[in-house]
Parts: structure tokens; sequence; C-alpha cells
């Protein structure tokens, strides 16, 4: 918003303030995040800008830390047959992104799943003790992970559901419902009900009235927190420690145990990568933010 020509000498400074005390604001912010970038390019075994990288020396910059996170744990990482074979099943970050991926994929969709219908289920005006179960639903993301974490282990250890797969899977889904839960429930305060009663009046049942009008009209909003739930499964560590067997590390598991037993700028590598991801994922989440405002009848701020 531009100032106007009769704007005070008071509001011309706090306009210019506020603008300032919001880029350094930014700057604090995002600065840790883009600090990993250069890093990540460093030819040195080191946590640090060197001198040779402050003069842009090309000999100080290397994409050897790219390359580790594809040889890394190969049997044979120079042989020039079966390399492809060797680094699917044996290099340890490919393995742990494997590992986040089919994790994260199928948590999304349970949490998308479950989210959605308690968000649909929620936004009914009979629905009794609404505030109670909403406070309940969303607890994952108010209780520190640690005791959730904590708690699962122990109520996963009693059904044999711990150090599995599928045991982590249903963590990260309950950890992600949330997300899923909030997002929808935000589209649905725009949702017109009057569709759904004329959709009823026409002879449609409750299935064919969902998959025919509520979800086309709130589907921006259901992708949207499907992503935050898969951000928050990709990013996940703490249950990952807890629950997870050897063989599914994650990629946050990963960069964990790298910190611990080894430091090697391939995390660095790695955070770049999933920079880079989260970046795409919530430039996704915006454009589809976008789209629901503008099938809502409102300008996209």
């Amino acid at each position: 918003m531009a100032l106007p020509i009769y704007a005070s000498t008071g509001e011309r400074i706090w306009y210019y303030t506020f603008r300032v005390i919001c880029a350094l604001i930014f700057i604090f912010l995002i600065t840790p995040i883009l600090i990993i970038i250069p890093l990540s390019f460093n030819a040195q075994p080191y946590f640090s800008i060197t001198e040779g990288m402050l003069r842009l020396d090309p000999e100080a910059y290397s994409l050897r830390w790219y390359a580790d996170i594809f040889r890394n744990g190969m049997a044979a990482p120079d042989a020039t047959e079966g390399w492809w074979a060797d680094m699917w099943a044996n290099a340890q970050w490919v393995r742990a992104m494997k590992n986040s991926f089919v994790i994260g994929f199928f948590a999304t969709l349970l949490a998308t799943g479950f989210g959605t219908l308690a968000a649909i289920g929620l936004s009914r005006s009979e629905m009794p003790y609404r505030g109670l179960i909403m406070s309940i639903l969303i607890s994952p993301m108010i209780v520190p992970l640690v005791i959730t974490a904590a708690g699962m282990f122990y109520f996963y250890s009693q059904i044999g559901l711990s150090q599995t797969k599928f045991g982590v899977i249903l963590a990260h889904a309950a950890l992600g419902t949330p997300f899923v839960i909030i997002t929808v429930t935000a589209t649905l305060v725009g949702f017109d009900k009057s569709l759904v009663r004329a959709a009823a009046s026409m002879g449609a049942d409750p299935v064919r009235t969902f998959f025919k009008i509520q979800m086309p009209l709130i589907l921006p909003g259901v992708i949207s927190g499907g992503l935050f739930a898969f951000i928050t499964s990709f990013d996940e560590v703490v249950a990952v420690l807890f629950l997870a067997s050897p063989e599914d590390r994650t990629i946050p598991r990963q960069m964990f145990s790298g910190i611990r037993e080894q430091i090697s700028p391939t995390i660095l590598a790695v955070a770049t990568i999933l920079v880079i991801i989260s970046i795409g994922l919530l430039t996704m989440v915006e454009i589809l933010r976008r789209r629901s405002e503008r099938m809502r009848g409102l300008t996209p701020s």
C-alpha cells in the first residue's frame, strides 16, 4: 500500500520504519537458511567459508559433497558396472531418501483422509462438543513432541508396531492430521452450505454430494493440508528416533546421526536439497491458496 500524499511527518516516519523492521526480521530468519547453500559447495571438509571461497576462487568450490550423497555407503563406489544397483541398495543417503518419501507419502494419505473427514464433521453446526473435540485432535501440535513420541513408543511396543515402518507411518500421520484439520476447516469457513442443501433437495445422497459438490470446492485446502502433512513427516526426527528401526532411517534421522558420528559437509548438501524441496512445496501451497480465494470470489492477497 502506497503512502498517501496527505500523510503527516509521523506517519511517513512510521511507514519507512515499519518496512525497515520487517526487512531486518526477514534477514534474521532467512540468513541461517541461505548460509548453508555456499557452505555445501566448499571443497574443504569444513563447516566454514574459506578464504578461497571469499575470493571466489573456482578451486575452492566443489560438488564433491553432492556426489557423496550417492556414493557414501556403496560397496564399490568407483566401479563402472553395477554402480546403479549398488547405489540404490547400499548408499546411506539414498536409502534414507527412499524411506522419507515412502513414509511421507503414505502418512500424507492417511493424514489427509482422516483430517478432511474430521474437518467436515467439525464444520457441522449440529456437532456436539466441537471445541473439545477440536482441542483433542490438534493436541499433537501443542504437546511437546518428545512426550508424544514417548507415548507412541510405549503404546506401539504393546501392539508390535514399534521398530516397524508401518508404525512410523502411523506416527507421522497422527502428527500431520492437525495441519490438515486446520487448513480444511479454514477452507470450509467460506463454503456455501446452501449448495449441500440444494443437492439434497434434488435427491443426491451425502456421499454423492461430498464428491460432486464439496470436494471440488475445498480441494485446494485439502491439497494444502496434505502438503503441510508431507512437510511435517519429511522433517520429523523425534518420533523416528523412538520408533524406527535402523533400516528405516529417514533423512532427518540420517542427518542427526551424521552430526553425532561423522561431521561432514554432505549434511549441508542434503540440507540445501531439502530447502529447495521445501521452497517448491510452499510455492505450491501459495498457488493453491490463491486459487482457493479466486474460487470463493475473493481477490488473492
